[in-house]
């Protein structure tokens, strides 16, 4: 009789061909993101006095957080600010995208490329050039100062300009992910539209968006969850008014040391993140995606 591991001829069989290569992508989330969640989870529970953390299983850190205005004014800012940027990125990333697939042709790797050229510099250098542009001295005050306009203040330092900056860092995910999904996009479907009487924002209600909806969810999901734990930008361009939630736990982890609030706060930021990933999900319809599943 066969072993289950080796087949009649001794060579491993499917099944454990593909539990090797499956291996080390497990051992890699289990050390890298179930254990520290799970630590983080536990330390929630925990308090921090004089910078050690104290094993006293209680909820008094949640508490903190959920009666305290403070904390809930920079959830809830944070929200907002991940909401108003996620659908800010949609509609400027639909176009580009959509540009890409359909009229790319041999340029598709050049433009794919040029979406991806942010990422070939460290975040803080992208946040000093935004700085460099929309700042109290950036190029854009010192044009309007040329014209003897004063400059305008809402571009730094403010909740708007830490948007632009989240928009900014997070808008070619939105585009990638909604590039891929419409590679196999079959677009002769919109010229039969076409023919039958839709018209073009019919055609993309009613067929491209539909279709391609599922990599619209996952551009989505790529931009908010970031967007909500964001601390850099916030620091950067929003100064002590925009403020964020994800600035201030970075900040329980550093100048304050409370590592069990700390904890507490992002248990609160990956809820919420979960949250939204699974009510985005819930509107996915795989069938009408074109996914059949695998065939047995």
């Amino acid at each position: 009789m066969a072993s289950d591991v080796r087949t009649s001829r001794g060579q491993l069989s499917p099944q454990a061909r593909f539990l090797l290569m499956a291996l080390p992508g497990a051992l890699f989330v289990v050390t890298f993101l179930i254990l520290p969640m799970v630590s983080i989870l536990v330390f929630s529970f925990w308090r921090t006095e004089s910078y050690n953390l104290i094993p006293d299983w209680n909820l008094q850190n949640y508490f903190t957080i959920f009666s305290t205005p403070t904390y809930l004014t920079f959830l809830l800012r944070s929200v907002l600010t991940a909401v108003a940027v996620s659908l800010f990125a949609l509609i400027y990333s639909w176009p580009i995208a959509y540009f890409m697939a359909k009229h790319g042709g041999r340029y598709r790797l050049l433009l794919s490329l040029a979406v991806a050229a942010p990422f070939f510099t460290g975040v803080i250098l992208r946040i000093s050039g935004i700085q460099g542009i929309m700042g109290p001295v950036g190029l854009i005050n010192m044009g309007l100062m040329n014209f003897g306009i004063p400059p305008v203040e809402i571009l730094m330092y403010t909740q708007t300009a830490s948007g632009i900056g989240i928009a900014y860092l997070f808008i070619p995910f939105m585009v990638t992910a909604i590039y891929l999904s419409l590679l196999n996009f079959d677009f002769e479907l919109l010229e039969v539209a076409k023919i039958n009487g839709a018209r073009a924002w019919r055609a993309f209600i009613e067929i491209t968006l539909p279709l391609n909806w599922i990599g619209t969810v996952i551009g989505l999901i790529l931009v908010f969850v970031p967007a909500l734990g964001d601390s850099i930008t916030s620091r950067f361009l929003g100064g002590p008014n925009a403020a964020s939630f994800g600035q201030v736990l970075s900040m329980q982890f550093g100048e304050s040391g409370t590592w069990a609030l700390g904890s507490a706060m992002g248990i609160v930021l990956f809820a919420a993140s979960s949250l939204v990933i699974y009510l985005m999900w819930r509107t996915v319809n795989l069938r009408r995606s074109g996914f059949t599943g695998m065939e047995g």
